[in-house]
């Protein structure tokens, strides 16, 4: 990498003309990443990228109707992005040989962190936009520092972009200072901004000390800082000594040292840019190149069999076993289902057989009992392997290991599939993923729109790993949980887009029922009609359990007064009586014990349907004497918050009927609060819980147990 700066010129890539970029070196490909919030312009960075290289003729904006970059319906209409997007372009670096790298474009809002960690796993390396309004505005986003941590925890490398710089009221020293509070130490400018009376007209590079006579009056400090930040991570151990001893460390060394610092995560350089002026587009291609690892350089994800078996671990070798990751599923007008898939090992041709891995189902829970069927393995055919420009597809002979393709027509694959070979197929190891919390009751808009809501409802849910479908055998509602309201926004966008009318309707929160006393009661079901009757006659007491003792069943017949074989008959008759409740609202009951004590038959007409009914009878005789009390779903929140927001997140749980458990310590400056709250009084908390924190803060919630429900 050669670190040198000036005002932008054009640069033709290989990529330009609209021929697909291809590489057959893991070395010759970057996979950067770009995160920062809403309105940042890591679009626009996409895009001045796109075409300072000739990628494409002009960068665009949302406002032109999508650009290549994001092409959702729902994203055109939001004015910002809502969905990961990948951008490859061709730099010609100065030794001649070109290096791919793919720019992966990815939301700033929270509801789509499902779409950032699915470019984290894509990537290599992350790029982080910074407004340079930010320093004159406040602190940095309290949500981009969660992304930063987010990256940290990952190991992922990082650098800074200070964007806008174009801005009336950037301020790109600020904002610099902002991001190293922010963002701790190692946050170093490696370029210093120009400017003239219009704004920003060049860069000084603080290694290269260009262009010369043009040092702005701090560059003696600034590249003080920048080298003995480079230096610290060196791998030579003299380098300290002798750049104290005042002794000039050649650039080659330095910027050598400067991509060991980077790649370690523990050094990040800041790059000012004025995307639509083009003015430090050269400079951060030169250290996308340059200062960023390639893949052969990034730990990869751990690999198996698709019985779990050990294998060794993956290298970015082109001839190696193939094992790709579906990182995000779409679905075009014209070709279908498009699978955007990294290629960690081997490599993927057209006209191949492969092996599509699907993830180890969900069990059902105690709210929703239809498990998740994700699980599969099938053997699919690759037709063709395109290069993805955005929309574009853009049609290759091969991707190897470490680039990024798009696959059509993979019936079966789902976002965090693996695909490998069919001869010898693998199962990567899964990345984590949020849990949905904001549930959506969702009804088709008429009869004529319930097939339709039903075929869009599966494609969409698989394509979004962080949207889950839950069909409620109790409260009969169709529920989507979504990340928050903007997430809920564009897939209700999508289902509509897609020719499914849906209307939305107030969630339903499945309540039981117990009794309140104990009673002994009689349950008579006699009819004579001519021919065979129905007898059946059964004395049983019902008394209340603990919470969350279900239901017991005890017999102390003696005397053959209920025959053996009728005894199961009158538990049946009381069990689906429990199922279908005792109210007009049909809540189930719970926490019984029913003991079976006497009862009469008829060696004609007592019958196992008979029985049945008369146990059914008992229950809801007892019902009726004793009465019902309602019970209410109790879930433990786990809530991970800023120190900050303690006491405002406290007050808000006990308004909500809770109960704290206790608090822990999360790291610094971060407390975990458990408490039990009723679930009719989460319904919306994640919409909330991020309106207080400013999307700091988080929770996990799991069932409980059910107690009694305020009258």
């Amino acid at each position: 990498m050669t670190v040198r700066a000036g005002r932008a010129g054009s640069r033709a890539g290989a990529g330009a003309g609209g021929t697909a970029p291809t590489v057959l070196d893991p070395a010759r490909i970057r996979n950067v990443v770009l995160v920062g919030p809403s309105g940042a312009g890591k679009t626009t960075v996409v895009e001045a990228l796109l075409a300072h290289t000739g990628t494409i003729p002009r960068a665009g904006t949302i406002a032109d109707g999508g650009t290549v970059c994001d092409h959702d319906p729902a994203a055109v209409r939001q004015q910002r992005s809502v969905a990961l997007a990948v951008a490859p372009l061709m730099h010609a670096a100065p030794d001649g040989a070109d290096t791919k790298i793919n720019l992966i474009d990815t939301p700033g809002y929270g509801d789509f962190v499902g779409e950032l960690r699915a470019g984290l796993r894509a990537a290599d390396a992350a790029l982080f936009v910074v407004p340079a309004s930010a320093g004159r505005e406040g602190p940095i986003d309290p949500a981009t520092v969660t992304q930063w941590e987010e990256c940290a925890a990952v190991g992922m490398p990082r650098a800074v972009v200070v964007s806008r710089c174009d801005h009336p009221r950037a301020d790109v020293e600020a904002t610099v200072t902002a991001c190293q509070d922010a963002f701790g130490a190692g946050v170093a400018p490696l370029y210093l901004p120009l400017r003239e009376a219009d704004g920003l007209s060049g860069l000084y590079g603080l290694i290269s000390q260009t262009p010369e006579g043009a040092a702005p009056p701090d560059a003696d400090d600034a590249r003080a800082t920048l080298l003995e930040g480079i230096i610290e991570q060196s791998e030579d151990e003299t380098l300290m000594e002798r750049y104290l001893g005042g002794e000039e460390i050649d650039t080659a060394t330095l910027v050598t040292d400067l991509e060991t610092a980077v790649a370690r995560g523990s050094f990040h350089p800041v790059v000012p840019v004025c995307a639509m002026g083009g003015v430090g587009l050269d400079a951060l291609l030169e250290l996308l190149v340059g200062g960023f690892p390639s893949p052969l350089e990034h730990p990869l994800p751990r690999v198996s069999g698709i019985d779990g078996s050990s294998r060794p671990p993956l290298t970015a070798d082109p001839d190696g076993p193939l094992a790709a990751e579906v990182v995000r599923t779409s679905a075009d007008a014209y070709v279908g289902r498009v699978s955007l898939v990294r290629v960690f090992s081997g490599t993927l041709r057209p006209e191949t057989s492969v092996h599509v891995s699907g993830h180890v189902p969900r069990p059902a829970t105690e709210s929703d009992d239809t498990a998740d069927e994700g699980g599969h393995d099938l053997d699919e055919r690759l037709a063709h392997v395109y290069v993805p420009l955005g929309a574009q597809l853009r049609e290759v002979e091969v991707c190897v290991a470490g680039d990024i393709a798009a696959l059509t027509k993979l019936g079966s694959a789902e976002t965090g599939d693996t695909v490998s070979a069919a001869s010898g197929p693998l199962l990567l190891s899964c990345w984590n993923l949020p849990d949905p919390l904001l549930p959506v009751a969702v009804v088709a808009h008429s009869r004529a729109d319930e097939d339709a809501l039903g075929r869009t409802l599966t494609r969409i849910v698989a394509a979004d790993p962080t949207l889950r479908l839950e069909r409620n055998p109790e409260t009969h509602q169709t529920v989507l949980w979504c990340m928050g309201e903007a997430h809920a926004d564009v897939v209700l966008s999508r289902l509509r887009a897609s020719g499914a009318e849906v209307d939305t309707e107030p969630v339903k929160v499945p309540l039981r029922a117990t009794i309140r006393s104990p009673a002994r009661v009689t349950g008579r079901h006699v009819k004579q009609s001519g021919g065979h009757g129905q007898y059946a006659v059964c004395h049983v007491e019902f008394e209340p359990l603990p919470r969350g003792s279900g239901f017991e069943f005890v017999s102390h017949v003696v005397g053959g007064s209920v025959p053996t074989q009728f005894i199961p008959s009158v538990e049946k008759g009381i069990r689906s009586q429990l199922e279908r409740g005792l109210t007009d609202e049909h809540h189930p009951v719970v926490d019984v014990r029913a003991t079976l004590v006497d009862g009469k038959a008829h060696s004609v007409d007592s019958s196992d349907a008979a029985f049945q009914t008369a146990g059914a009878l008992a229950l809801r005789e007892a019902g009726q004497t004793c009465g019902t009390v309602l019970l209410e779903p109790l879930d433990e929140v786990a809530v991970t918050i800023p120190d900050d927001h303690l006491g405002t997140v406290l007050g808000d749980l006990s308004g909500r009927r809770g109960r704290v458990l206790g608090t822990d310590v999360a790291g610094p400056g971060r407390t975990v609060v458990r408490a039990e709250v009723p679930c009719t009084e989460l319904l919306r908390y994640a919409v909330d819980l991020r309106a207080m924190t400013s999307g700091t803060a988080s929770f996990t919630r799991r069932r409980a147990r059910y107690e009694v429900a305020p009258t």
